[in-house]
C-alpha cells in the first residue's frame, strides 16, 4: 500500500510540475543546426538523423533513421550526388546542403508541449549522468513502446504505466529537465534512435529483478544502460 501512495503521489508531482516548465524555453529550443558541418563515414547526431529524414522523402534512403552516418547513408548521398550533378564520394557538403529542399520533417506522433516536457523530465529521471545519446536512447525506447502494440499508445500514458521507470518512484523525474534533456526529447521525437527500435532497457550495475531479461534479446549498450527488445 505504501508503495502505491508514494507511486501516486509521485505521478501528480511529475504532472503539477510539466505545468511549471517555461513555455518560451521549449517554443525556443533548437534541435542543432542542420549544415553547421560536413558529414560524412561515422557522423552522428541530430543533424545527421534530419539528413536522413530529408533523403528517405526524397526516396533516396531506405534505412531507419538512427542519426548514424553509415553506409546507408553513404549510399544514398551519393545517390543525390549523382542526380545533382556532384562529386560522388558521400560525404554531405555545403554544395549539397545548399539544393536539398528544405523538407519539413513528420513526426510519427501527435505531440503537445506537455509530452515534450514530460518525456524530458523522465529523461532526467532514468538517464541522469548519461551523455546527449545515452539520453536520447532513453526517449527513443519510450516512443518506440508507444510503436508496440504490447504498451500504451501515448507518450504520457506509457511513461506513467505502473512498475515501469524507477525515476517515477525515486522522484527523480519530478526535477526540473535542462536544455539537454529538452534536446534529447526533441531528438527522439525527430527519429534519432541510436538503440535500434529497442523497447526495454536496464543499467546492470543497479538493477536488482532480472529475471525478465532472459526473455529478451540485447540490442546495444550506450552508456551505464542495456538495450534491450
Amino acid at each position: 500500500m505504501l508503495g502505491k501512495t508514494k507511486f501516486m503521489v509521485s505521478v501528480m508531482l511529475l504532472l503539477i510540475m510539466v505545468s511549471f516548465v517555461s513555455v518560451e524555453k521549449v517554443d525556443a529550443l533548437e534541435l542543432a543546426e542542420f549544415g553547421s558541418r560536413i558529414m560524412q563515414s561515422g557522423d552522428e547526431g541530430i543533424d545527421v538523423a534530419v539528413l536522413q529524414q530529408r533523403l528517405k522523402k526524397l526516396n533516396y534512403y531506405v534505412g531507419s533513421v538512427d542519426g548514424i552516418y553509415g553506409q546507408a547513408t553513404i549510399e544514398a548521398v551519393k545517390k543525390f550526388q549523382a542526380d545533382k550533378g556532384l562529386p560522388v564520394d558521400g560525404v554531405f557538403g555545403q554544395r549539397a546542403l545548399k539544393i536539398i529542399p528544405d523538407l519539413e520533417v513528420n513526426l510519427d506522433y501527435n505531440i503537445s508541449r506537455d509530452d515534450i516536457i514530460l518525456l524530458a523530465r523522465i529523461i532526467h529521471g532514468e538517464a541522469r549522468g548519461e551523455d546527449f545519446r545515452g539520453k536520447v536512447a532513453v526517449g527513443s525506447v519510450i516512443l518506440n513502446r508507444i510503436k508496440s502494440d504490447k504498451f500504451p499508445d501515448t507518450i504520457r500514458d506509457v511513461i506513467l504505466q505502473k512498475g515501469q521507470f524507477s525515476s517515477l518512484m525515486d522522484g527523480q523525474a519530478n526535477y526540473y529537465p535542462g536544455e539537454e534533456e529538452l534536446q534529447a526529447a526533441r531528438a527522439a521525437l525527430l527519429g534519432f534512435d541510436p538503440t535500434l527500435g529497442s523497447i526495454f532497457f536496464y543499467n546492470p550495475e543497479v538493477a536488482t529483478n532480472t529475471a525478465w531479461i532472459s526473455q529478451r534479446n540485447f540490442v546495444t549498450r550506450i552508456g551505464g544502460h542495456v538495450f534491450l527488445r
